[in-house]
This record gives structure tokens, C-alpha cells and sequence, in this order.
């Protein structure tokens, strides 16, 4: 309907302009004079024609404005549809914005009023509670009252109950509370002391018992073998005719041999065989291997016997290295000087009582590390002490002194960490025990040295040694008591104090070694110590 209105509109519009261009027409034909009644025909005449034109023009000017229109107006209209819609479309989404604030706030508006509630329920609670308050403030008040003039009529009951005790017992208050304060003390201590008993007593039961399961533990999780090894290097030979090549023409080559390897070459009675004799394991060993080299050769000469001792030194060299380096791969021990870890190796050679040195080592390491696992302590620590508590026996046949020192200095000098220099030295109580590795490195000694089968010397010597050197020490006058201690390593002589002085005491302790040294034989050395104390007695009656 618009659009027929702005059409017609523009109709109208297009007439009048026609109109008015006839009209300008008609004025300029005329010279802007207005004509005489009566114009002529072809006057007439040409005036309609130009109108027509002028009709003709402005109606196909208007048929074009009029088709430019309906077109101005589709798109218009579209538009308008299109915008129609779009603002539809936004009045939904304001209704439904609206819709949800108008939902969000009847919520906020319900919130509002819970809390309100809630408030004011909070505020009649807290008046009710401060009532009570007051209430109770009151109360107490009142008892506090009541309590103090109950304190004081006991003050006043306690005084009169004083003065009567006092004139009873015929003591002042003072004098009474030190009676009763030492007599609780006393009760006091004599309680405590019997605590104290059944807690020591009980500290020593229960160590007792965890000990003995864990040196058990230790001992069956510890695989160990029989002792084998002989003290005496034997070497066979192919033949007895090898004895005499051996020897050499007037015995010189028996000779080069002995004072090239320093070792006594034994050849006696016995079928293809002869006897190595040495104070030295690793010595020994290698003149055993010189003497295997030059009897697979056959060429026997005292040059032979130079150049396959050297070779064999050489070889057993690197032997005690490759043991020592087992021992430590066998142990998981790393870190250690070359030198302990020769000295270690060439312990493959030694015996103690038949016992296998390194392999004595080993399964004392083994058991220290069980046992340091079980006590939850540094096990690599501990198996390190084990290891090397006996390192001074590869030289004590160079060095004097025990090996227990020897080790202790040897392992000191090559950067050992001082628990296990203190634990080397003190395996045997050559120097008062202040750490625990150095009590598992005894237990562990003890262990591996006393179970069955780890040495051959039989329980009958064992015994006969011990009770002889008791008897040695007893045999001297004033001696006491005397007791055989750590296996027979040292003894430990108690004198009468009355009888015997201290000089005297230095003396006996010189008499004692100097006779064990003549009668007795025994590895190592063997300490005595006599002691004398003076003790003060009274008797209590």
C-alpha cells in the first residue's frame, strides 16, 4: 500500500511538471506576452504537438520513475522483511534475557530472604545465648562468694587442726613436712632403683636374646666351606730321576735355587714328590711355581732357575692382585688402595690353624655386613672393618709386632677412614673397643674362627694350651686369680694387692711371658696383663 502511495504521488508530481513545461512553451512562443484571444489553428496545432511530446516524455519518464520505484520499493520491502525479522529475532532474545534476569532475580530475591531469616534467627540465638551468659556470670559470682568464705572457715579449721597436731606430736609444722619430704624421698629412690634394676635387666635379656638371633641369622645365611689347605707346599714330580736334575751336579743347582727364592727345597724319601719350607706363603708359592716351571722344561741350570723365579714372581704378583680384587668384587667393596688390595691377595697364602687367611676375610665380611643389616648400620662400613681386621698377618713375618697394630697402621698409612683403622686395632682388645663396627669385626673374627671345621687344631689342644698358660701365670706367688682370654691371646692375671706391689706386679708380668715363650708354641704373640687394685670394704650392720 506504500508503495502505490509514493507512486501515485510521484504521478502527480510528474503531471504538474508537464503542465508547467507547456506552459514555459507556450510564454516563450509568445515572447512572454500573453497571446490575443483567438490563436490561429496551426498555433493550436503546434502547441498540441509539442504537449504531446512533452506528454509522451514525461509519461515514459514516469513509467521509468514508476518501474525504478516498484523495484526501490521490492528491495525496500525486502529490507524491511528482512529487518522484520531480525528485530523478532531480537525481541525473542530481549524476552528471553529478560525472562532469565527476571528468574535470576526472584533467586537472588529468595536467597535474600533465607539469609535474612537466618540472620534473624542467628540474632535471636545470640540474645538467648547472652542471657544465659549473664545468667551464668551471676551464678558464678554467687559461688565464687560462697567458695571464699568456705576457704576461709578451712583456713581457720586448718590452723585450730595445726596448733592440735603440733601440741599432739609435740613437732612444729616445719620439722613435720621434713620428716614426711624425706621420707617420700627415700620411698622415692628406693622405687626408682628397683625400676631401674627390672629396666637393665630387662635391656639385658632382651639384647641377649636379639644378639643370639642375630649372630644366628648371620651364621645360617653365611655358606661356608671345610678347611683343606695344607701349611706344606708339596710339588710331584714325573719321576724320581727328576730329584737328581733337581740337585745338579754337586748340588748346585739345589743351592742356586735356595738362595735365589729363599726357600728350603726339601728332597727326601718320598715317591716323586719334594717339600717346599718357608715363613712366607707368598715365598713359598713362588718357589713352587719355579720349581713347576723348570721341571715341565727339563732344562734345570741356575740361569733357568733366575729367569722362571722371575717369571713366577711376576705371576704370583699378579695372583694376589686378581684374589684381592675378587675378594672386593665377591664383597662389593670399591675404592681401595692398590696396595691393601696386593696385601689382601697375598692372604690367598697364609693359614692360621689350617684356616684360609683371605677366605677367614671373606666370611667374617660376610657375616658383619648380615649382622649390620640386621642392626640397620652402614654395612659397607662394617664389611670394609671385617675385611681387613687381619691385613697385618701378610706382614708379620717383616715386621715386628702384633698384627692387629701392623693392620691398623698399614691401613692408616693408605687412607683408611678411621673406624676401620680403630676396629682393626682393637679386634682384639689390644685397644679398648668405643665403636660398634669394632664389636661386630670381634663378633664376626670369633665367628668365622670358631665354627666347626674352619680350623683343624683340635678342641683337646685348644684346651690343654689355654689351661697351661692359667697355669704358668698361677704357679707365681700372690697371684689371685688368673684368666685365659680372647682365645689365648692374652692373660689377664689378678694379684692380691696385700702381697704384692706394683713393681713386683712388672716383674711377674715379665716372668709369665718370658716362661710361655720357652715352653709354649703359639701364632702371633700373646699378651699378659697382671692387674692390681686396692678395694675398701665395710660392712653395714
Amino acid at each position: 500500500m506504500d508503495t502505490i502511495v509514493i507512486v501515485l504521488a510521484v504521478a502527480v508530481v510528474l503531471l504538474a511538471l508537464v503542465m508547467i513545461a507547456a506552459l514555459v512553451i507556450v510564454m516563450r512562443r509568445t515572447g512572454g506576452v500573453v497571446a490575443p484571444p483567438g490563436p490561429s489553428p496551426e498555433q493550436l496545432a503546434e502547441v498540441k504537438a509539442e504537449v504531446n511530446e512533452e506528454l509522451e516524455r514525461a509519461r515514459r519518464e514516469a513509467e521509468e520513475i514508476r518501474t525504478k520505484a516498484e523495484r526501490d520499493a521490492g528491495e525496500i520491502l525486502k529490507k524491511s522483511e528482512t529487518l522484520a525479522e531480525s528485530a523478532a529475532l531480537t525481541r525473542k532474545e530481549v524476552e528471553e534475557e529478560a525472562r532469565i534476569l527476571k528468574t535470576e532475580l526472584k533467586e537472588l530475591r529468595s536467597d535474600l530472604e533465607r539469609r535474612e531469616n537466618r540472620l534473624a534467627e542467628r540474632e535471636q540465638r545470640l540474645d538467648e545465648e547472652a542471657r544465659r551468659q549473664a545468667e551464668r556470670a551471676r551464678k558464678l559470682a554467687e559461688t565464687e562468694t560462697e567458695l571464699a568464705d568456705r576457704r576461709e572457715e578451712l583456713d581457720r579449721v586448718a590452723e585450730r587442726r595445726q596448733e592440735i597436731l603440733e601440741r599432739v606430736a609435740g613437732l612444729t609444722a616445719e620439722q613435720a613436712k621434713a620428716e614426711l619430704v624425706k621420707e617420700i624421698e627415700n620411698q622415692a629412690k628406693r622405687e626408682a632403683a628397683l625400676i631401674v634394676r627390672e629396666i637393665e635387666s630387662e635391656a639385658r635379656r632382651e639384647g641377649e636374646k636379639r644378639a643370639c638371633k642375630i649372630v644366628t641369622l648371620a651364621v645360617q645365611r653365611v655358606a661356608t666351606e671345610q678347611t683343606a689347605e695344607s701349611v706344606v707346599s708339596v710339588l710331584h714330580l714325573p719321576g724320581d730321576e727328576m730329584k737328581g736334575r733337581i740337585i745338579g751336579r754337586e748340588g748346585r743347582n739345589i743351592r742356586a735355587f735356595e738362595s735365589t727364592t729363599g726357600v728350603n727345597l726339601i728332597i727326601d724319601d718320598t715317591p716323586e714328590a719334594v717339600l717346599l719350607s718357608c715363613f712366607d706363603p707368598v715365598r713359598r708359592e713362588t718357589a713352587r711355581l719355579t720349581l713347576e716351571k723348570l721341571v715341565l722344561d727339563g732344562r734345570i741350570h741356575p740361569q733357568r732357575i733366575e729367569e722362571a723365579y722371575e717369571r713366577s714372581k711376576a705371576e704370583v704378583r699378579d695372583l694376589c692382585v686378581r684374589a684381592g680384587e675378587d675378594a672386593l668384587v665377591e664383597l662389593g667393596i670399591t675404592e681401595m688402595h692398590p696396595e691393601l688390595v696386593t696385601l689382601l691377595g697375598q692372604l690367598r697364602y697364609r693359614t692360621s690353624y689350617g684356616q684360609n687367611v683371605l677366605k677367614h676375610l671373606i666370611e667374617s665380611a660376610h657375616i658383619a655386613g648380615i649382622m649390620a643389616s640386621e642392626l640397620r648400620l652402614d654395612r659397607d662400613l662394617v664389611k670394609r672393618c671385617a675385611l681387613l681386621h687381619d691385613i697385618g698377618k701378610a706382614l708379620t713375618h717383616e715386621v715386628e709386632g702384633s698384627h692387629a697394630m701392623i693392620g691398623a697402621e698399614i691401613a692408616r698409612r693408605y687412607g683408611e677412614h678411621e673406624d676401620v683403622v680403630h676396629a682393626i686395632e682393637a679386634h682384639h682388645n689390644e685397644v679398648e673397643v668405643r665403636t660398634v663396627e669394632a664389636v661386630l669385626t670381634q663378633a664376626a673374627d670369633a665367628i668365622s674362627g670358631s665354627r666347626p671345621g674352619a680350623r683343624r687344631e683340635s678342641l683337646e689342644a685348644y684346651v690343654k694350651r689355654l689351661e697351661r698358660l692359667e697355669e704358668i701365670a698361677q704357679s707365681y706367688e700372690g697371684v689371685d686369680k688368673v684368666f685365659a682370654m680372647q682365645a689365648g691371646r692374652e692373660i689377664r692375671v689378678m694379684v692380691r694387692p696385700d702381697n704384692v706391689d706394683d713393681i713386683q706386679a712388672q716383674v711377674i708380668a715379665r716372668d709369665v711371658a718370658k716362661q710361655v715363650e720357652e715352653e709354649l708354641t703359639y701364632p702371633g704373640q700373646i699378651r699378659i696383663t697382671v692387674v692390681r687394685e686396692s678395694r675398701a670394704t665395710e660392712f653395714a650392720r
